[in-house]
């Protein structure tokens, strides 16, 4: 069996000139890598999706959504999620919080837990929480108005008896107001 595979070796079928350039080419050509096949279909679309989707975690639509269940009715009153962007160099995702003023620092202190919180309610890879400070735009939910109710027939008589002293018209007549109004209001 030996002799027969070296005979076949030594045998060429092609042109001995043929066979030259075969192996001077050979010499000069780089082999390409080979991959390996993918056993799944989902590995082949998970490569195919890491390459074209990035890590992309919340949306910033649902998260201010869900803000008041994630960071707590306290925190939700004085700051809110503005934006989720890049946060260079590969760092991970950069949420942007905005806040008021007096409520910064202690929105500074819970910034660990904000960013706890938001990766692990809707996922993503929060890397680091900004802290911008403004007005707060509540979207749309104007503030709760006070109630009013209306003045009993004592009360009435109560309040022009206390204005009755009061020489100057325009002063009386803004005094009775401001006794109406505070008289009349009910906090919700």
């Amino acid at each position: 069996m030996r002799g027969t595979i070296l005979s076949m070796v030594n045998r060429s079928s092609l042109d001995p000139l043929e066979e030259a350039r075969a192996r001077v080419a050979l010499r000069y050509q780089r082999a390409r890598p080979v991959k390996a096949l993918p056993n799944s279909f989902g590995k082949v679309a998970m490569q195919l999706t890491r390459k074209k989707v990035p890590d992309k975690g919340p949306a910033i639509g649902r998260l201010k959504l869900m803000w008041p269940e994630i960071v707590g009715e306290q925190l939700a009153k004085v700051c809110e999620p503005e934006k989720i962007g890049a946060g260079g160099k590969a760092k991970g995702r950069v949420l942007t919080v905005k806040c008021i003023p007096a409520a910064s620092t202690m929105v500074q202190h819970q910034s660990a837990l904000i960013r706890q919180r938001v990766a692990a309610s809707l996922g993503g890879n929060i890397a680091e929480v900004r802290i911008v400070q403004g007005p707060l735009s509540r979207g749309g939910q104007p503030a709760p108005r006070k109630r009013k109710r209306p003045l009993s027939p004592e009360e009435q008589k109560f309040l022009n008896d206390s204005v009755a002293t009061i020489e100057d018209p325009d002063l009386r007549k803004a005094v009775l107001a401001l006794g109406e109004a505070v008289l009349t209001t009910e906090t919700p």
